[in-house]
């Protein structure tokens, strides 16, 4: 029995040592040299090298001169990142509804000329509460406003816009999106 026990005790520090020390250490390392970028959260800089936000994770944009992302569905503050989960609210619940038709209006007020369809993602949020990344169509429908609160052609927005879209992962899984941040990045770039 002595002779068990005395194994167990040897192989549970070995096991210990390997899977809780040295697996560890060799996945950071290999993580810090092979991935380095996302191995430190994706963080993004503005021009002068100060950390913005992460590029995996939403940020509350809400001045008119920025594009905004989809709404977070996470509380007690926005894009909070310990407190992701889906709204868990259904199509037919008034909740929904409700919230819906107020991020209608907010948009509507911030730009009361634009008459185009809103597409559906500025006015719903992601599974996580999270998602850092908006359509194209959402990019250009916030053109007009943009681009009276920067006083800057619309085309030149179109451009950042385009400049700024992520095509499909591996070509074929997901669609075309428009990271905020980034984009926003390269609005306050301009000025």
């Amino acid at each position: 029995m002595i002779k068990s026990l005395k194994s167990a005790i040897v192989l549970f520090i070995l096991l210990s040592v390997l899977t809780g020390v040295i697996y560890p250490a060799v996945v950071t390392g290999l993580a810090q040299l092979l991935f380095f970028q996302q191995a430190n959260g994706s963080l993004t800089t503005d021009k002068m090298g100060k950390v913005t936000g992460s590029s995996l994770i939403g940020q509350p944009f809400s001045s008119p001169g920025h594009f905004w992302g989809r709404p977070s569905a996470t509380g007690p503050f926005p894009y909070n990142a310990g407190a992701s989960s889906g709204s868990n609210l259904g199509p037919t619940n008034p909740a929904l509804i409700e919230a819906v038709k107020t991020r209608i209006q907010a948009l509507k007020d911030a730009d009361p000329d634009n008459q185009a369809p809103i597409p559906v993602d500025l006015i719903t949020s992601s599974g996580s509460g999270l998602d850092p990344h908006i359509s194209p169509a959402a990019a250009e429908y916030q053109i007009s406003r943009v681009a009276k609160a920067h006083d800057v052609k619309p085309e030149i927005l179109r451009a950042l816009i385009d400049a700024n879209t992520e095509d499909r992962q591996w070509g074929f899984i997901g669609e075309p999106r428009v990271n905020v941040l980034t984009l926003n990045l390269a609005l306050d770039a301009l000025h």
